[in-house]
């Protein structure tokens, strides 16, 4: 919403101050459901909380009962029943075989119409014409996407010209301070593997 209000204003074309045609969505008191409860999930999760978001989740198998209590979390085992409930929806699966196309036309035809899309985990989980078509015929209120397939789009591709879509080239951890502690897990995790112990961040086989 912020970006789009900055194109909207250093545009030629804005000569009011029609805040009506601004209108955005809230995320304080409404629902987020965020697909894939891994360590990424989680931490989505926990920033919901400050928002007083209620939070829901899908996941390849349920979490224990005190990180869902931590985190206010309602397991869904259905991804269409997480689909319909939420306002937010998050994809933080990882990309394998069996999640290509996670979220296709049958998946979105389940989602609210003013629901909005976020993906920060790979392209390859999102069939993007379906994605593109749902955004146009108004089925889903807008997208923020931090991963496409491919990366980066073709300068043509509609992602990059809806007003709906917030396109970011796969930057969410572009900081210094979370390079650094990227670095240093990736040292710790190195440590632990030559003397045998269980990895702090270990990934699970698909």
């Amino acid at each position: 919403h912020i970006v789009l209000g900055h194109k909207k204003y250093t545009s030629e074309n804005y000569t009011t101050n029609d805040r009506a045609n601004w209108f955005g969505k809230d995320v304080y008191c409404s629902t987020i459901g965020i697909v894939g409860m891994g360590g990424i999930g989680f931490a989505v999760a926990r920033r919901a909380v400050g928002f007083d978001m209620k939070v829901l989740y899908h996941n390849r198998n349920r979490r224990d009962t005190s990180i869902e209590q931590q985190v206010g979390a309602e397991y869904v085992d259905n991804l269409k029943e997480l689909m319909s409930r939420s306002d937010v929806i998050v994809c933080c699966v990882p990309s394998s075989p069996e999640t290509k196309h996670l979220f296709n036309k049958d998946t979105f035809a389940a989602a609210k119409q003013d629901a909005v899309f976020v993906n920060v985990s790979r392209g390859t989980l999102v069939d993007q014409d379906a994605l593109v078509e749902y955004l146009r015929n108004g089925r889903l209120f807008a997208a923020g996407l931090d991963v496409t397939d491919p990366e980066p789009l073709q300068r043509d591709h509609p992602l990059l010209h809806m007003d709906n879509v917030v396109v970011t080239p796969h930057l969410a951890a572009a900081t210094e301070n979370t390079r650094v502690l990227m670095g240093e897990l990736a040292l710790r995790n190195l440590e632990a593997g030559l003397t045998q112990i269980p990895l702090e961040a270990a990934v699970p086989e698909a």
